[in-house]
């Protein structure tokens, strides 16, 4: 029964990721309704919206990695 100790060796090492992805994904939905804030341009109002309602989803569900995504997502309308 090897699987056991690989399978625990595989979640402590995910662990830290996972906590890194948590604090950025709260990062990042503050950095998106302080943009929202500042009355961005209207052709970047839409895109901040969605990718504020989906980072805030994913939140909720724990699944940080695709809030990270959005909030990605965000940061790339920012810069156009």
């Amino acid at each position: 029964m090897r699987a056991a100790p690989l399978c625990l060796c595989l979640i402590l090492l995910c662990a830290p990721a996972q906590a890194d992805d948590k604090a950025a994904c709260a990062a990042g939905i503050a950095m998106i309704k302080d943009a929202l804030s500042k009355t961005p341009p209207e052709s970047v109002l839409p895109k901040l919206k969605k990718a504020l309602r989906v980072a805030e989803r994913e939140q909720g569900e724990a699944e940080y990695d695709e809030c990270v995504d959005a909030v990605g997502d965000a940061e790339r309308a920012l810069k156009r």
